[in-house]
């Protein structure tokens, strides 16, 4: 009796430790899996963080544009940060931006451009990005983009753009440009570069043509030379130009193109990468101006990164944020009535009904 008892009581204790060590595995697997398990951070589309790395977005999408106008941040669409242990946190991004007035040659800062507007059929860019996050700081790994217009609603006089190498808007181009190489008292003749967008506007009598093109400086001082050359890009001046269909053009001028390459951080001109965006002559490109405006890159991801479709990751990422707008009750004041009335539970303050916090995303439309 005593022997099966014991015999039952060492089977119990095996039992026991056999549940406890299992216990104690799963744990260690559990607290090794937390510590290389990747985790998402959702910060609000409004917080410094997010702004600063849309920012770095829009500034490398800037240095990456070659044809047109600059790109300016209108709103952060949403911000996921995928931190891993012993590597970079990587930063994904949506985001919309907008078409300024600024040619892609104009130094002129991007935040002090102005931003095209609806009426003159405004560009908008909705544009996903991948950053990696390191001691060096934040850097764009890839990124893509959808370029469409917006223009305003039931506006039947209003300016509609025509292709880039529209018949009658390529003569007005041609005629001003030489209406300014006659003009100028810049003892140069400057070439087409490229055009940046074209348009008519139905007036009293007729269709009316607008244009803005950019020119550059050649090695001719006259307007009767014939066999003249785009100067080197480190002399050459360039310019933006705008004809409205009048004998007079409007040319804002500037420099030597000079650019900063946001991977070597050094300075690189981009009038070579230009040149090819002629609309007419030996370098003209059908491409580019069977459309309407210039297009963004549709995909930059150089080194193949695969990270802007990537999106099963989530199915095994430990969220560490926020998940949805936390609710939040406000006490309400109750009504004054004669102290004589008042009772225990009168003076207990009331509950209001539910109120959500604002969202964290999207953010703020810094424009339209």
């Amino acid at each position: 009796m005593s022997n099966g008892h014991n015999e039952f009581r060492l089977l119990l204790f095996s039992m026991q430790l056999c549940a406890t060590l299992t216990v104690l595995g799963l744990l260690v697997m559990g607290s090794r899996a937390q510590g290389v398990m990747p985790t998402i951070g959702l910060p609000p589309c409004d917080s410094p963080e997010a702004e600063a790395a849309a920012l770095v977005a829009q500034d490398f999408l800037n240095a990456q544009h070659t044809h047109g106008y600059k790109y300016v941040l209108n709103q952060i669409d949403k911000i996921k940060i995928i931190s891993r242990p012993l590597q970079g946190d990587t930063y994904h991004l949506e985001l919309d931006l907008l078409e300024t007035t600024c040619h892609v040659l104009d130094p002129t800062p991007v935040a002090l451009c102005p931003v095209r507007q609806k009426i003159n059929t405004a560009v908008e860019a909705d544009c996903e990005f991948v950053l990696s996050n390191t001691t060096q700081g934040l850097s764009v790994v890839a990124f893509k983009c959808k370029t469409e217009t917006e223009f305003e609603d039931e506006c039947l006089g209003c300016p509609q753009l025509v292709t880039l190498n529209d018949t009658d808007g390529l003569q007005l181009v041609q005629s001003s440009l030489d209406y300014f190489n006659k003009n100028n008292t810049l003892n140069t003749k400057f070439a087409l570069l490229e055009i940046g967008r074209m348009g008519s506007q139905i007036i009293s009598g007729g269709p009316k043509y607008f244009a803005e093109y950019a020119i550059i400086g050649t090695n001719c001082t006259s307007q009767d030379d014939d066999t003249c050359t785009p100067q080197n890009h480190t002399v050459a001046i360039h310019g933006l130009c705008l004809a409205d269909g009048s004998s007079s053009v409007d040319c804002k001028i500037f420099g030597p193109a000079q650019a900063v390459d946001p991977a070597s951080n050094a300075t690189v001109s981009r009038v070579q990468q230009l040149l090819h965006a002629h609309t007419f002559g030996p370098q003209h490109n059908p491409t580019i101006h069977d459309l309407k405006h210039h297009k963004l890159t549709a995909l930059h991801d150089p080194s193949a990164s695969g990270l802007l479709s990537a999106e099963s990751l989530e199915s095994v990422e430990v969220v560490v944020a926020p998940k949805e707008a936390p609710i939040v009750k406000r006490e309400v004041a109750a009504p004054e009535v004669p102290a004589a009335d008042l009772t225990v539970s009168d003076k207990a303050p009331l509950l209001s009904e539910p109120v959500l916090r604002v969202p964290i995303c999207p953010g703020k439309k810094k424009h339209f």
